[in-house]
């Protein structure tokens, strides 16, 4: 089914890493997102890192790390500090770490770490996005629209969730692709009226 091909395509977006000015990495409960960030770090692609989150909006706090939560037993009272700590401990020196504690969910990410950007006098012309696979075309999006002048790419990890090989094999997966795949729409429309309209 050529279609299932598409929604692959369109919601597991993957571009290669590039030397660019920041990268976002938007909070979740999952150690591969700022893992990944500090490989780009040391890889010498992003000077700087951008984590970004208070908590999930549905649960209302932050539960503690979804994987890796031996390495990294917290507490933790955001998705920010639990990054922080990741990359802390995967090298990453204290200057190239941001903070962005505030957000709740995808779009505030992008939001404040806007406003973190301005507050710092920070140009952003290029960045990259770090997150987890299945949820980088939305990220993607949301992140274009508060970076508009910004070439952006996105460079996500397999973590929490199906990929773009296994997505199809489970109910579980289908209901998480075709999610987004929802969001992408569903979430869109005030935003596209506003900056289209």
């Amino acid at each position: 089914m050529r279609y299932v091909q598409e929604i692959t395509d369109f919601i597991f977006v993957r571009h290669p890493p590039r030397r660019v000015d920041i990268a976002f990495l938007p909070g979740c409960a999952y150690a591969e997102i700022p893992l990944h960030g500090a490989r780009m770090y040391h890889a010498g692609y992003a000077p700087l890192l951008l984590p970004s989150g208070r908590f999930s909006v549905t649960v209302g706090r932050f539960e503690g790390p979804a994987s890796c939560a031996q390495a990294y037993p917290g507490p933790y009272e955001s998705e920010w500090a639990f990054f922080r700590d990741v990359l802390l401990r995967e090298g990453v020196p204290e200057k190239a770490i941001l903070r962005e504690d505030r957000a709740t969910y995808t779009y505030e990410n992008a939001i404040y770490s806007r406003r973190v950007t301005d507050a710092l006098g920070l140009q952003v012309r290029s960045a990259m996005i770090c997150c987890k696979a299945y949820h980088a075309r939305r990220a993607l999006m949301y992140y274009e629209t508060l970076f508009p002048q910004a070439e952006l790419i996105a460079c996500p990890v397999d973590a929490g969730g199906p990929t773009r090989e296994n997505w199809t094999r489970t109910a579980e997966g289908i209901d998480a692709v075709l999610g987004e795949l929802e969001r992408c729409g569903g979430q869109f429309h005030a935003i596209l009226k506003e900056k289209l309209l």
